[in-house]
């Protein structure tokens, strides 16, 4: 691991990246494991992308995350892409390794995980994805590493979601369906897993979607929303009595992946959730 003024630094490029969590939950992750590190929020604004990637390599780092607006434009200035990263057409971690920046995303891997962890091996073979932007394209990869029979994108821009399903074909397994916006509600009877994917929910009372889609979801469905906090969505999920989760158990997997690429340690993903769970608190 790589060292800068004596202590190893790693950070968080985007604009903004005031309201992240990140820093506490890595901050956390190294003092449990002794490590002399500080997790830093680094706001970058686009003009001055390359010359932030390009500091990592220069002053030794021991890496980054990527979050809006750079995910995707990130990846030319990057020596090695995951195969993940590149299927889903973004990184989220910047890894330096032997002179060269590696670029992978661990989005998918966090969500499959926070997945898994809902589903507790009950199997389910159809999702609905509301939403066409950079985080439904990682939801999209984990369902199918999921090995979900069916995914069906949704979105008001139906060309938006068109584009996404064509960047993401389906497996021999796996079919990418687009249907219409309005098509929702009758959608939602034979789904196993509804994510909501689009920033609708962050600041307000706003609903993605007519309370009717809830209404036809079946009883043992699930529903992500990727927001970090209690939306009106999970509160009229909870409320018809399914399952609803937040974009909490995604960050904390999603993070503790990107640790374990910079440190080669296994993350200690008890702390950094209660990091998490405590600033988030802190928070409110």
């Amino acid at each position: 691991m790589a060292q800068f003024g004596g202590r190893l630094v790693v950070g968080l490029i985007g604009d903004p990246v005031e309201h992240s969590l990140s820093p506490h939950m890595h901050n956390a992750a190294f003092e449990a494991l002794g490590i002399e590190a500080r997790y830093e929020l680094w706001p970058t604004a686009a003009a001055d992308l390359g010359a932030r990637v390009e500091s990592l390599r220069r002053l030794g780092t021991l890496g980054a995350n990527v979050t809006v607006p750079h995910k995707q434009v990130a990846i030319p200035l990057l020596d090695v892409i995951s195969d993940t990263a590149r299927r889903i057409g973004a990184v989220n971690t910047i890894v330096p390794r032997d002179g060269e920046l590696h670029g992978d995303n661990t989005d998918a891997f966090g969500f499959g995980r926070s997945l898994a962890e809902v589903l507790a091996g009950r199997v389910a073979s159809r999702a609905l994805v509301v939403g066409a932007g950079g985080a439904s394209r990682a939801v999209l990869a984990s369902l199918q590493e999921a090995g979900f029979g069916e995914i069906v994108p949704v979105n008001r821009t139906q060309g938006k979601a068109d584009t996404l399903a064509g960047s993401l074909d389906g497996s021999e397994w796996t079919a990418i369906l687009v249907n219409p916006w309005n098509a929702l509600a009758e959608l939602a009877h034979s789904v196993s897993v509804l994510v909501n994917a689009t920033s609708i929910g962050w600041h307000g009372e706003d609903l993605p979607f007519d309370l009717e889609v809830i209404a036809a979801l079946p009883d043992d469905a699930v529903v992500f929303d990727l927001t970090y906090r209690s939306t009106a969505l999970l509160r009229a999920a909870s409320k018809r009595g399914l399952k609803a989760v937040d974009g909490l158990p995604m960050l904390v997997y999603q993070g503790a992946r990107s640790f374990e690429l910079w440190t080669g340690r296994t993350a200690p993903v008890d702390s950094m959730r209660q990091a998490v769970l405590a600033e988030q608190a802190r928070r409110v």
